[in-house]
This record gives structure tokens, C-alpha cells and sequence, in this order.
């Protein structure tokens, strides 16, 4: 004989599955000073660039004879540059006992993204009608008008940046994702700045004194090829066995 039982309810909270975007640090070194120069060399003129963002302290790429980091100086760091540390992930139990015990969780099952799997192939029987996908609507891209002159600063948070007018010696434009500039591009311009090593910068007339994709950069110090110095180009790039490389293509 089967009994049903009325669920119970709370009438004040739920409790929920959800999922937390997380920003990944894959630390490659235990020596916080050699750290914090690095992310003062390629964010501090950016205070704005990370808006507390919640991130995981991914402790496999370091070496097998790094110790223990200091985890609380660790944290502390990171936080000056408003990011929120709130979990850790491979590493030694050592290292991982110290991270609990600084307040980071243990977050093993985080992974990175990756490129989605290959489908399988369909079975004999018939396959169920096809649902349609959702909709999903990138965000626009942000669109300067203006010229930007020396000391002036754009970043394009989660999107495109398009620039319709000239961008100076001394401004600089950022973006997640691809950079547009319709006009001469003598400034500074870092695409892909939170790691997308797919995007690229493109300008009517690339004059520019420092260029970056996914953190791989190159300064006005390297002359750019003639074929696309002061000419219509685009930025891109390469990954190869000898590391990866900006590649330079005439428009």
C-alpha cells in the first residue's frame, strides 16, 4: 500500500542550485613580490578593470618545489585590486590545508571554459523533433564618437569597443572583446583583456605605440611591418609551439 506525504514548504527561504561566473588566477609563482609587480604593470594604470569580481585561485600550474603560498597576503593582494578571492583549486593537500584555513573553499569541480564536445553520433532509432535553441543576444558593443586625446581611457567591460574618431598618442582603449577604430589608432589598444586570445584589433590606419591581444603585447619600441604601418590592418593571434605571437595582416 503506497502513502503519499504533503511536501512542507519553508515560508521564509529556499534553497536553490546556482551557478557563479568566476574569474580564474592560474598562479605560476609562490613569490607575491614578483606577482605584484606583474598585476601592478598590467592593471594598475586600470583601477577600474576588475569590479569585485569573485574568482578561484587555481594553484595547478605552479611548480612542484613552490611550497605553500602565503595565502593571506595573497588574498589581501588580490583584494587591492578588487578582485574577491572566495576559492582554491589543485594544488598539494599542504597547500590546500593553507587555503582553507585563510577562508578560501576547496573548488575542485571548477573547470575552465572549453570548447563544447564534438556530437556523438545519432542512434539507429528516430531522433526526437529538434527544440529550437534559445535566443541568446550578445551584448552590444560600446561606440565612441569622440576623439580621444593623450591621458583619456575606454574600456569596453564584456563586449566590442568601436571607435568612430582618432585616438591619440597617450589614450588608451580596452576591450573584452574586439576593438574597432575607424580613424588612425595612435594610442594604446588591448583587445581581449581578460584572456579572449581570439580577438583582435582593427584600424583604418594603424599608427598605434603599444598593441595587446589576451596579454601577448608588442610597443612602438618594434617598428611596425611597412605593409601595415599607417595603412588599414588588423591585429590577431597566433599560437605556436615557440609561444604565442602577434600577426599583422594588411586590409
Amino acid at each position: 500500500m503506497s502513502v503519499a506525504v504533503a511536501g512542507q514548504k519553508s515560508a521564509v527561504f529556499e534553497i536553490k542550485s546556482a551557478h557563479l561566473p568566476l574569474v580564474a588566477l592560474l598562479l605560476k609563482t609562490a613569490d607575491l613580490a614578483v606577482l605584484a609587480d606583474a598585476l601592478h604593470q598590467r592593471f594598475g594604470d586600470m583601477p577600474d578593470f576588475f569590479d569585485d569580481d569573485a574568482l578561484v585561485i587555481d594553484l595547478s600550474p605552479l611548480p612542484a618545489n613552490s611550497g605553500v603560498p602565503d595565502f593571506p597576503a595573497l588574498i589581501a593582494l588580490l583584494r587591492r585590486h578588487r578582485i574577491a578571492p572566495l576559492a582554491v583549486r589543485g594544488g598539494t593537500p599542504e597547500q590546500t590545508a593553507a587555503a582553507r584555513e585563510a577562508g578560501l573553499l576547496p573548488a575542485e569541480d571548477a573547470v575552465s571554459a572549453a570548447p563544447a564536445p564534438a556530437p556523438s553520433q545519432p542512434a539507429a532509432r528516430a531522433a526526437p523533433a529538434p527544440q529550437p535553441a534559445p535566443v541568446v543576444v550578445p551584448p552590444s558593443a560600446m561606440v565612441i564618437d569622440r576623439p580621444l586625446r593623450s591621458g583619456q581611457q575606454v574600456y569596453a567591460r564584456g563586449r566590442d569597443l568601436v571607435v568612430m574618431a582618432m585616438v591619440n598618442p597617450g589614450a588608451e582603449v580596452i576591450a573584452d572583446g574586439h576593438i574597432h577604430v575607424y580613424a588612425p589608432l595612435r594610442g594604446k589598444a588591448m583587445a581581449g583583456a581578460r584572456g579572449n586570445a581570439d580577438a583582435r584589433i582593427f584600424a583604418l590606419s594603424l599608427e598605434a605605440e603599444l598593441l595587446s591581444i589576451a596579454g601577448i603585447y608588442r610597443t612602438g619600441e618594434v617598428a611596425l611591418p611597412p605593409e601595415v604601418h599607417g595603412k588599414p590592418a588588423q591585429v590577431r593571434l597566433l599560437a605556436g609551439d615557440d609561444g604565442d605571437k602577434l600577426v599583422f595582416d594588411a586590409l
